[in-house]
């Protein structure tokens, strides 16, 4: 293995994925927000892997592999405690409108990224690199976006009653506005998903004609 600094950031967030996917099952607030914390360090560790890797020259064929890995085990290190957790507690994480997060959305937003995996591939066969591109940025900030949300929702709404924020004003708006803010990150998520796909498709649909 080529041991370059952004080499080192991308296996340190493979490494961190168990613990990210543990800690939203442990009781209390504080676990939650420890997640949320690692969550978030990540996706900054995931911006400058790549940043670094560019401008000081490192970019390497294994880093290449083992970025879009480590971006998908943390997606599926989120998504699924998301979904159990507000499935089994809904009367305590209650997402509004959504109520919880779908399954059929979780499959939505993994089928997507290993869908694109093996377009990439496939491309990558007939010549072409697919790069990254505005509506696919898009979509990973606010996915991003919507799961840290999540996970900090979680952390609040377990500390309400433990420091005895009932009737806090304070609190009261901020749960309609913490709440509010998963919602619409989620449905954005789940547009820019499918929206961003599609865009590829098009954008590259030559490669599907039968000339290399």
């Amino acid at each position: 293995m080529t041991w370059t600094l952004p080499n080192i950031l991308t296996v340190a967030r493979i490494a961190i994925t168990p613990v990210v996917a543990a800690l939203p099952f442990i009781d209390g607030y504080w676990p939650k927000l420890a997640c949320f914390v690692i969550f978030i360090l990540a996706a900054i560790t995931d911006i400058l892997d790549g940043v670094i890797a560019r401008r000081s020259n490192q970019v390497t064929d294994l880093g290449k592999k083992l970025d879009p890995l480590a971006d998908k085990l943390l997606l599926l290190a989120t998504l699924v405690p998301i979904w159990w957790i507000s499935q089994q507690r809904h009367d305590l994480y209650d997402i509004p409108v959504w109520g919880s997060i779908p399954l059929w959305v979780c499959f939505l937003l993994l089928g997507r990224e290993f869908a694109m995996t093996m377009f990439r591939v496939y491309a990558e066969r007939r010549g072409v690199i697919i790069a990254a591109h505005g509506t696919g940025k898009l979509k990973t900030v606010f996915q991003s976006m919507f799961i840290g949300g999540t996970i900090a929702w979680f952390a609040f709404r377990n500390a309400i009653k433990p420091l005895g924020w009932e009737q806090d004003r304070a609190a009261l708006w901020w749960n309609q506005f913490h709440g509010g803010f998963v919602a619409v990150t989620l449905a954005i998520a789940v547009i820019l998903t499918v929206s961003s796909f599609l865009t590829y498709l098009y954008r590259y649909r030559g490669l599907f004609s039968q000339r290399p």
